[in-house]
């Protein structure tokens, strides 16, 4: 086996193949930029060596740069992780001449699966269902083939994945601007800028086949992933298995995904993803010659550990085991948690982590076999590679939860790479046991600092159609068609709500010397409660609202002013709750709802309920177009004097590789353009004025 790894990667893949490089006795190497100096991932390192600046082209992406890292430390093979270099073939045939294990498939399987044009003709020899195409170099010829094949359509490039240079189109008027963020995308993400026009599928589902294949012509499936909870075309939620292929469909997918892996002579693992209908009917999309984001889930159900068996199989060892030998046991979901603000659109939100504490643990410090937390009493923590100690034989409704991090208090989301903060998955005995889990470990996820996804991953284990399965790839923009909205809590939920407030007010005035039981009136919108608030014993409070039968508050003694999650039990439900102090009272967020409470004496209220009503005051339509997140101006497409109708494309913005085109929001006239391509710029910077 091999004595030195270097992990040419960042963040939470490397800190992931850290733990099972470590485990296995093999010492490891991390390469940092001038962003990541201080980052986990080269603190958990035996080395760590600086490649260069941040930009990645000139650090994470610098082929020789590597290389000669690699020389210069010993080591004897090289893990890329995902992104960045993992399916570069030349950078695998760069590393296979200098002598050094490249832990991955060859350069021959990685070229040919890597070009969507040349795997689709890999795929049909294979014998895989395909979806009609053809690859087209300019926006003619993209019009076209798209008259040809019929609309909707999707542009995609042909060196392409992770969602970067793909659009849906579903009418010729949004072909050209469509096709040329594909263009712009693909040239920055993959320096290609070929692409492919397809016929898009109705209703999609995105599931995936997990194979692992040696060199020596052994290849298994370790069953199927649902990725269907996507924005801007990548992943958010994904589980194992789908709860939508039945022993049949999996047989034939898991089929033909591993004959296209086989006429490849494919080794290491790699992933074949598919496209479903409604109706089961599947087509290929792309096979990834790398290690996917999302393949813990994959791990827990088969209890096999995907970074080790890269390693084996790249040291020249067999698998040792048959499809047979493969059981896949319970199910596995995973929120990738982002720095980015989904009540803006999902824009990206780089800055410093005040706060990061992930539910089991402080700081994202997880250790296996730490002691569950009260909220979930069955649930066991384990760390990234820990995927071989599932629970055997267990009865009841035994959790095991994992956090997959790199990142900690303190430490910064820069704006040069993708904004994941983590992946945070968890395993149980059935599909709506492990949903279960995943709400109550989302409500417990402290994050501050920055804006990030957690809102809308616990929105989305909310939903009912989420919670019978029934998913398509535009499930986020048919649930919010005009953007993803904070919900508003039911009754009883908000009674709950306010429950919390009356025993975070009880504690917090306690502690100041007033006196005890409090007269309050809680306001949570436009629900009002009037109740009291007294100690009911040792870390309890009673609270009864509006004089009905007093509610039972407990974890009081393990929350204090200041603390921003309020985790205990109301009525002996758990109920964890992030708050913040107000003005006029506290911010509560729980289960994607963010609802502000306002807390006055019952004088105060009388009082409140006899002034006016304030005006709504008329918000006059902005002059100015700011930059909604820190990033590079690509393009401006107006000049002063130009007359624009809301919804024109006026610039487009560059952030954590992912491109956004700025529109107007209302008719107007350019008086002067700030902004130059090419230039950095913050949040809030003016970009172009109106007269």
């Amino acid at each position: 086996m091999f004595s030195k790894l270097l992990i040419a990667n960042r963040g939470e893949i490397a800190c992931r193949i850290i733990a099972t490089a470590r485990r296995m006795g093999i010492a490891t190497v991390a390469v940092y930029s001038e962003a990541d100096a201080d980052t986990p991932h080269t603190r958990l390192a035996d080395e760590a060596v600086g490649i260069g600046p941040a930009a990645a082209s000139q650090s994470y992406l610098n082929m020789e740069r590597v290389l000669e890292v690699a020389a210069e430390v010993g080591a004897d093979a090289i893990h890329p992780g995902y992104g960045f270099l993992s399916e570069n073939a030349v950078f695998a045939q760069a590393v296979a001449d200098a002598g050094i294990a490249f832990v991955g498939p060859s350069p021959f399987a990685i070229k040919a699966m890597g070009d969507k044009v040349e795997s689709r003709e890999w795929a049909l020899k294979a014998g895989v269902n395909v979806i009609p195409g053809v690859a087209v170099e300019n926006a003619a010829e993209a019009q076209a083939a798209a008259r040809e094949i019929g609309f909707p359509i999707m542009v995609k490039a042909a060196a392409g994945g992770g969602g970067k240079g793909m659009r849906i189109v579903l009418e010729a008027g949004e072909l050209e601007e469509s096709y040329a963020s594909c263009v712009r995308e693909a040239e920055s993400s993959f320096g290609d800028a070929r692409m492919l026009v397809e016929r898009y599928i109705t209703a999609p589902r995105h599931i995936e086949i997990q194979l692992l294949a040696d060199s020596h012509g052994g290849v298994v499936h370790l069953g199927e992933r649902e990725c269907s909870i996507q924005r801007r075309n990548q992943k958010i939620i994904e589980e194992a298995p789908s709860p939508f292929v039945t022993e049949e469909m999996r047989e034939l997918m898991s089929g033909q995904a591993v004959a296209l892996a086989k006429a490849v002579d494919y080794c290491s693992a790699g992933t074949v993803e598919f496209v479903a209908d409604g109706e089961r009917n599947f087509h290929f999309l792309e096979m990834n010659t790398r290690l996917q984001v999302e393949h813990p889930v994959s791990e827990l159900i088969s209890g096999l550990d995907l970074v080790e068996w890269m390693l084996r199989v790249a040291d020249g060892e067999r698998l040792g085991f048959s499809q047979e030998d493969i059981k896949f046991r319970g199910w596995a979901m995973e929120s990738r948690i982002y720095a980015e603000d989904p009540y803006r659109g999902n824009v990206p939100s780089p800055g410093r982590l005040r706060k990061y504490r992930p539910p089991a643990g402080e700081g994202g410090c997880l250790e296996s076999g730490e002691p569950a937390a009260a909220f979930l009493p069955n649930a066991r923590f384990v760390q990234a590679g820990d995927a071989l100690r599932l629970p055997a034989g267990s009865s009841g409704e035994e959790v095991v939860m994992r956090n997959d991090t790199g990142v900690a208090e303190g430490g910064t989301i820069s704006p040069f790479y993708d904004p994941m903060i983590a992946k945070l998955c968890v395993w149980a005995p059935r599909r709506e046991a492990a949903v279960a889990a995943m709400s109550e470990a989302l409500d417990r996820f402290e994050i501050d600092g920055i804006a990030h996804n957690v809102p809308l991953l616990g929105a989305v284990m909310e939903k009912e159609r989420f919670r019978r399965g029934a998913l398509t790839t535009h499930f986020l923009e048919e649930e919010y068609p005009g953007g993803f909205v904070a919900p508003e809590p039911e009754e009883a939920r908000a009674r709950r709500l306010a429950a919390v407030v009356f025993a975070m007010e009880h504690v917090d005035r306690r502690r100041g010397g007033e006196r005890v039981p409090l007269e309050l009136v809680v306001s949570l919108g436009e629900r009002v409660w009037r109740g009291c608030c007294e100690g009911g014993g040792e870390g309890v409070c009673l609270v009864s609202l509006d004089g009905e039968e007093a509610m039972r508050v407990e974890g009081v003694c393990g929350w204090h002013p200041g603390k921003g999650l309020f985790d205990g039990r109301v009525d002996g439900d758990a109920l964890a709750v992030m708050v913040g102090r107000e003005r006029e009272g506290w911010r509560l967020a729980y289960r994607g709802a963010r609802v502000s409470a306002v807390v006055r004496s019952p004088r105060e209220a009388e009082h409140m309920a006899l002034l006016p009503e304030r005006a709504a005051a008329g918000a006059a339509a902005s002059r100015h177009l700011l930059a909604p997140m820190p990033g590079v101006v690509v393009e401006v497409r107006v000049g002063a004097g130009d007359a624009v109708r809301a919804g024109d494309a006026l610039a487009v913005v560059e952030a954590m590789k992912m491109q956004n085109v700025l529109h107007a929001e209302r008719d107007g006239v350019v008086a002067r353009v700030v902004c130059v391509a090419g230039q950095q710029v913050g949040v809030g910077d003016t970009l172009i004025e109106f007269e």
